[in-house]
């Protein structure tokens, strides 16, 4: 099939919100295509489009020749429910051509599909996940993983590592750069005027001063000071058993936490079904659904798109509220 592509548009408000395959063997490319029909192809004034192999994603139902991008490196095979090493090429491709497009102001903005991080290692990948590879591919000095929620925002500060490597991650540094980005994404894109940010302590009750180890007065408070004394609206280090329920979350518009299950067990517990996996620090727009390949489901119809279409909300969002702080 030859490839599609979006067309230039007249104004960047009517660019195309891209969604990518992600692994062939997964729900991904069944849930674009349920997402693009339950959307009727568009969302807002943006229009839709799929990228990867159209094979993959014509074999998950009937889309519009126009709605496929053509990311020009087929899968060396689809079963659903299986994820093969040899796929890799196929899944970065999609990822890599939906960044040349959005990077070149040819789609307002970038919904990946799942990947299988272990399938793409094993082909050769060799980033952990999305977010490393989209820094690299948008040459960002530094990409932020974010879980949005219609309640919780939360931002580990450290991602794929082992816990017990958590502690030399958490610097001052590491902190202060880290909350600037979202402090900036929760402006830009949000659109909230003067962003709070909360900031979880590492140790049980944040240290109780320095009586369950350091990190919490030596590596997160400095930087903490540091921000407030900038004028930035941050609190911490604060415990994280206490930073979560309903009176806690009214207090800040994003909490950073310090590692990734500190930071992804709330958000699930609350918002399973909705919550949204936001790339900050980026020159684009990338969202996802926050959920994984799910393969037990692949080919059953079964696949929750809620997620899904969450994710193409708050992309769609994005981009129109970083074109209306453009004018």
């Amino acid at each position: 099939m030859p490839t599609s592509r979006p067309a230039e548009t007249a104004h960047p408000r009517q660019a195309p919100i891209l969604i990518t395959m992600g692994e062939p063997g997964g729900v991904g490319p069944e849930l674009a295509v349920k997402a693009y029909h339950a959307l009727n192809g568009r969302v807002g004034r943006h229009p839709l489009r799929l990228v990867g192999d159209p094979e993959v994603f014509l074999h998950c139902g009937q889309v519009a020749t126009s709605a496929l991008l053509d990311s020009g490196t087929a899968p060396a095979g689809r079963q659903p429910g299986q994820a093969i090493p040899e796929n890799a090429a196929s899944v970065a491709a999609a990822i890599r051509c939906a960044v040349t497009e959005s990077l070149a102001g040819r789609a307002a903005g970038l919904v990946t599909g799942p990947i299988h991080k272990q399938a793409m290692q094993d082909g050769g990948f060799g980033f952990p996940g999305h977010t490393e590879y989209l820094a690299a591919l948008t040459q960002a000095p530094r990409a932020v993983m974010m879980l949005a929620g219609p309640q919780l925002r939360v931002v580990p500060l450290t991602v794929h590592i082992p816990l017990a490597e958590v502690p030399a991650q958490i610097t001052p540094a590491n902190i202060r750069v880290t909350a600037r980005i979202v402090l900036d994404a929760l402006a830009q894109d949000f659109g909230i005027a003067t962003p709070r940010l909360a900031v979880a302590g590492l140790n049980p009750h944040a240290g109780e001063g320095g009586h369950i180890g350091q990190e919490d007065e030596t590596q997160i408070r400095p930087a903490v000071l540091a921000l407030r004394k900038d004028g930035l609206d941050v609190r911490g280090p604060l415990p994280a058993d206490t930073l979560f329920h309903d009176e806690a979350r009214a207090q800040y518009d994003a909490a950073l936490c310090m590692y990734h299950d500190q930071a992804l067990i709330p958000i699930k517990t609350l918002h399973f079904w909705e919550a949204v996996n936001v790339t900050l620090g980026l020159p684009i727009v990338r969202t996802s659904p926050d959920h994984g390949t799910a393969l037990d489901l692949a080919g059953s119809d079964r696949a929750d798109v809620r997620s899904l279409l969450a994710a193409i909300a708050m992309a769609a969002r994005f981009a129109d509220t970083r074109m209306d702080r453009l004018g």
